[in-house]
């Protein structure tokens, strides 16, 4: 019997208690300290960050429209469901073509491979401009690991005579093959809000 009453007492107690708790409330506008530290930090108070979306990890997965490449038309650049850092373009006159991410958010090298097709890809380069939403391309030219963008600036023409000593003639050396290039500004698809 004692354990008995001994239970409820903790009981009835306990649910005092509770109702006593939940109806105090703290409010830190109410607070005069919490009002003075918060006075002192004011400026200094950063806004939550952004969440971070895919499109802002990865700038270059989308859509791409070129006018001065018609062979190629529209341009669509996915992700790898297995390996974040491969992309894959899809609509260039080579097939469908692997590309490795080397400088985050967006210059890619293409290596070597081989497409779906069996047609041969040479190495290149693909840089995503986020500030002007442009996708520059090119394949046939190796890439560069320390200035990537040196693949789309104009090679030096240069002549180099071989003069061989038995008949002293000139001959030119074979010139490379061209490499190809893309460039193409992003479709931008706006989403719309209704309120």
């Amino acid at each position: 019997m004692k354990k008995t009453i001994g239970s409820v007492g903790v009981i009835v107690l306990s649910f005092c208690s509770l109702t006593v708790f939940s109806q105090q409330t703290w409010e830190a506008r109410n607070n005069a300290t919490v009002d003075s530290i918060s006075a002192k930090y004011k400026d200094k108070i950063l806004p939550a960050p952004v969440a971070k979306t895919t499109s802002s990890i990865f700038p270059v997965l989308g859509v791409y429209e070129t006018s001065t490449n018609p062979e190629a038309g529209k341009l669509l650049i996915t992700s790898d469901e297995s390996n974040k850092g491969i992309i894959w373009v899809e609509g260039l006159p080579q097939g469908r073509v692997k590309a490795l991410l080397t400088r985050s958010p967006a210059t890619y090298k293409i290596p070597a491979q081989q497409n779906a097709e069996g047609k041969a890809v040479a190495e290149g380069t693909l840089i995503y401009d986020k500030e002007l939403n442009t996708l520059s391309i090119c394949i046939g030219k190796a890439y560069n690991s320390l200035d990537p963008a040196v693949a789309f600036t104009a090679p030096v023409v240069t002549e180099e005579a071989v003069v061989t000593k038995k008949t002293k003639t000139k001959t030119k050396k074979p010139v490379a093959p061209k490499p190809w290039v893309y460039t193409g500004t992003k479709v931008i698809q706006e989403t719309a809000v209704i309120n």
